[in-house]
């Protein structure tokens, strides 16, 4: 980054963490990890509105966007760790196979590398451990 580039975003850095701490002061010690125990899963309905027919009624259905953005977020690796498994979670809802699953994340080390999609690998065998276990 140039210099006037990081200066820029340290000002916008500053700025949203000033607005954090006036909006909501408890915010500033949040922390992610577990976010996604708040929202395991979306019922299919639900999912099949927000992922499938409402964007594009003739096209994907939610299962395939689903697991579309479950590759997206593999090549993004371990930032993503708590998206993945809620993604995994939804496409298990909307009908996803574990092989399919497993599928799409295989695919994914040609884009993300091989530790990205051994790190979606590991965060989908839990999900799927989660699941057998209910």
């Amino acid at each position: 980054m140039t210099n006037d580039f990081s200066k820029l975003f340290q000002q916008m850095w500053e700025q949203g963490q000033q607005m954090t701490r006036t909006l909501n002061p408890a915010m500033e010690a949040f922390q992610g990890k577990g976010f996604e125990n708040l929202f395991p899963t979306m019922p299919k309905d639900m999912m099949e509105m927000y992922f499938g027919k409402t964007f594009n009624a003739d096209g994907l259905d939610a299962k395939t966007r689903l697991l579309l953005t479950l590759g997206a977020l593999t090549v993004l690796g371990a930032q993503a760790e708590a998206q993945i498994k809620t993604t995994v979670r939804h496409a298990l809802e909307a009908g996803a196979t574990d092989k399919e699953i497993a599928g799409t994340i295989a695919q994914m080390a040609l884009f993300g590398g091989v530790p990205a999609m051994t790190k979606a690998m590991e965060l989908a065998q839990s999900v799927i451990a989660e699941k057998e276990e209910k």
